[in-house]
């Protein structure tokens, strides 16, 4: 997750995870498959329970009615089986929250408070909001951290077996849903999603025969090439596509981004390259470079160019959560079976 802070643009540029957006543009998914659950609590027996992590196993006696999440997108989750999180960190000193265009409503007007920046987390603003449960699933979590917070609450840290940043949104939902109490609610979310994408799937069988590769540049001669560990891959490949096994091979241990110069943009030459920028100066920049415009994937316009905000499309699949992936599904099919 290194790569992360590498590719960050100025806190007013939106990036994947930047949280400034507001939520204006983009279509209705008109989807109810994400809606929350009401106040309808946690499911029968569920109680108490015991989940694994990271650090060892937690034991959660009672249903949480004070949540505090401390992954970069764990509110989506929790947000999508009806809880509003009492706290959430803030990652790029935005707040962000009840501004995403597939979760504000699910906010209404309440706000979390704001106990930490990315993984560095304020012990006496959570402790102060007297949390029964704190979750940090997308996170980097250190041991010594579960450790202090375990002092406050029951704390479900990442998924084990998994590198941190690096499981699935499904396993995510998942350890979410055990920790609410409501494991069911949470695999049937997770049935639909997965059902949109084989819809797509099925609808498109040729995305399969498609190499992509899924791009952006914040800065003139510097490129980044996501992995495909990176959440912005893994929707796309969920959507059916293969990627750009190359890419891997350049990134550095630990990173899930490959950093290019312009000499290094054939790796790009894929047969569909999508770019997520933060603007249309971004775009003109990256036409006008001149290795770029040697690629065919430019030459025969098998590029596309997908902003992070206004619509929201970059951010939503970059989030790739249980709430966001309808939004970007609904968004980002059209655009790229549009015929030129």
């Amino acid at each position: 997750m290194r790569g992360l802070a590498r590719r960050l643009p100025s806190a007013a540029v939106a990036l994947a995870v930047t949280l400034v957006l507001t939520a204006c543009g983009g279509s209705d998914t008109g989807n109810d498959d994400t809606a929350p659950a009401g106040d309808e609590g946690a499911a029968a027996g569920a109680f108490p329970v015991t989940v694994e992590h990271k650090y060892g196993s937690t034991e959660i006696k009672e249903e949480p009615k004070r949540v505090v999440t401390l992954g970069l997108s764990d509110q989506d989750a929790v947000l999508a089986l009806g809880v509003k999180p009492v706290g959430s960190v803030d990652w790029f000193k935005e707040r962000p929250y009840g501004e995403w265009p597939w979760a504000e409503k699910l906010w209404g007007s309440e706000r979390p408070e704001i106990v930490g920046e990315r993984d560095e987390y304020n012990v006496e603003k959570i402790a102060a909001l007297e949390p029964d449960l704190i979750i940090a699933q997308y996170s980097g979590m250190k041991k010594e951290q579960y450790e202090t917070l375990s002092e406050i609450a029951d704390v479900v840290a990442q998924p084990k077996d998994h590198a941190d940043y690096g499981a699935p949104w499904q396993e995510m939902t998942r350890q979410i849903g055990r920790a609410l109490g409501k494991e069911d609610e949470a695999k049937k979310k997770i049935a639909d999603v997965d059902a949109r994408f084989e819809a797509v799937r099925g609808k498109h069988p040729e995305f399969a025969d498609t190499t992509l590769a899924v791009a952006d540049s914040f800065e003139a001669g510097k490129y980044s090439a996501f992995t495909s560990t990176d959440p912005k891959s893994i929707f796309f490949s969920e959507l059916g596509f293969k990627l750009e096994p190359e890419i891997d091979t350049l990134a550095k241990p630990g990173w899930n981004v490959a950093e290019l110069s312009a000499e290094k943009l054939d790796v790009l030459d894929v047969d569909r390259l999508v770019w997520v920028t933060s603007s249309t100066e971004a775009n003109d920049r990256i036409k006008a470079e001149p290795f770029y415009r040697k690629l065919e994937v430019s030459q025969e316009k098998r590029d596309l160019f997908v902003p992070y905000q206004d619509p929201d499309i970059g951010a939503a699949f970059s989030f790739n959560t249980v709430l966001s992936i309808p939004y970007a599904i609904d968004e980002i099919e059209p655009l790229l079976t549009a015929v030129e």
